[in-house]
């Protein structure tokens, strides 16, 4: 693919995309659980005639591989393969059939745009290097690209650039934004349990009740993230999820407590901070109150930063094929894995707009807009060309 000869997307193509998108719409699968969807992507992707097709990468991961056979750099674009446990209440004729699960992130459009890249690079490899779609499961909890990265196939797959799309409700449709830097926080869910001793809620004084302590961890937790806007390096942010004082009873004056709380931070130095200040408070109050606490974490998401060698290479990009782009609204709160390919790689994450009115994703009734699939399969092309050309 060179600037002057890359091919597009025809009409047919885009037809048979938004057709594969809305049947994949129809059969989402969650993290760690992507078998179906995982099979859909290699049948796909057999008819594109890849150098190489990888399965079960860091669990129901895909990656295929498209080689010039000259040596260059090593592009990796990448999607997600999973969807979330939410029900799908819009009224699309390509609605979930699966009660409770929905692509309601616009990850069957992701997935699309690397099956518009798979068309393309089937009929023209890249005149140099090598491009990888990377298809990643289990983005949602946070241990997709964790487990991808482990995987010692993945040595033989490591890019020297990667990038990623992602759509953005609220954003003009089409329009992309894009900044270098820290582009998307750190996060990760932190489970409290305290353990007291039960007793009759006669003599509450024969136990030792968590109330106490839950009642001023709730305050205490979320007070550690409040004052700094997300723009700030020092942001951080503690919300209080969930919480529950013992069962549902008169009888019993309760002796066990669980909270739910998620740690947000623009940096991941920052992070190290807020979880020894968060840890440090709940032991004192288990202390204080004569409890044992256990803490344990889930969804853990590093910071998603954004380097300013492939930043400069998609604004190029977008320049040339013309595609509106900014930073505004940079950096986002909201968290996701594709940081953990970074570090020797040159990495950029698009955020390319789903229109201004379009429901927000995690929203019931997001569906992903088949107008950005030839889109962002241009995008990507674009940029893969311009990596191409940077590096020769």
């Amino acid at each position: 693919m060179t600037r002057t000869d890359a091919p597009g997307l025809s009409n047919s193509d885009i037809v048979a995309l938004t057709e594969w998108r809305r049947m994949l719409h129809r059969h989402p699968e969650l993290s760690g659980h992507e078998a179906e969807t995982a099979a859909r992507v290699v049948g796909m992707l057999q008819d594109t005639r890849p150098d190489g097709i990888v399965t079960g990468l860091g669990g129901h991961g895909v990656a295929a591989t498209f080689d010039s056979g000259t040596p260059g750099p090593h592009v990796m674009l990448r999607c997600e393969l999973d969807a979330l446990p939410i029900e799908e209440l819009g009224d699309v004729p390509h609605k979930s059939t699966v009660p409770g699960v929905a692509h309601l992130c616009g990850h069957d459009g992701h997935m699309t745009l690397l099956a518009g890249m798979a068309r393309l690079l089937g009929r023209q490899r890249p005149a140099r290097g090598m491009v990888t779609l990377m298809f990643q499961p289990a983005e949602e909890d946070g241990a997709g690209a964790a487990r991808v990265v482990a995987d010692p196939r993945f040595a033989g797959l490591k890019p020297t650039h990667a990038f990623a799309i992602h759509n953005m409700p609220g954003f003009p449709l089409g329009h992309v934004t894009l900044g270098d830097g820290p582009v998307m926080c750190a996060s990760r869910g932190m489970r409290v349990v305290l353990t007291g001793r039960t007793a009759h809620a006669s003599e509450p004084e024969k136990g030792t009740s968590p109330m106490q302590a839950l009642a001023a961890l709730m305050p205490g937790l979320a007070a550690l993230g409040q004052g700094r806007p997300e723009t700030d390096p020092d942001f951080a942010l503690a919300t209080i999820c969930h919480a529950r004082l013992g069962d549902p009873a008169f009888g019993v004056a309760p002796g066990l407590a669980d909270l739910f709380v998620t740690l947000r931070s623009l940096r991941d130095d920052r992070m190290q901070r807020l979880i020894a200040d968060a840890e440090a408070m709940v032991q004192a109050a288990a202390r204080e109150n004569g409890l044992a606490a256990t803490i344990t974490y889930e969804d853990v998401f590093v910071t998603t930063e954004n380097t300013a060698g492939a930043v400069k290479l998609a604004r190029a990009a977008l320049d040339r094929i013309g595609i509106s782009h900014d930073d505004t609204g940079l950096p986002l709160r909201a968290s996701e894995d594709f940081g953990r390919f970074g570090g020797d790689c040159e990495l950029a994450m698009l955020f390319l707009g789903s229109g201004t009115d379009h429901p927000a994703v995690h929203n019931p009734d997001f569906d992903f807009p088949d107008d950005l699939i030839p889109i962002g399969t241009r995008i990507f092309a674009a940029i893969v060309d311009e990596v191409i050309r940077d590096d020769g």
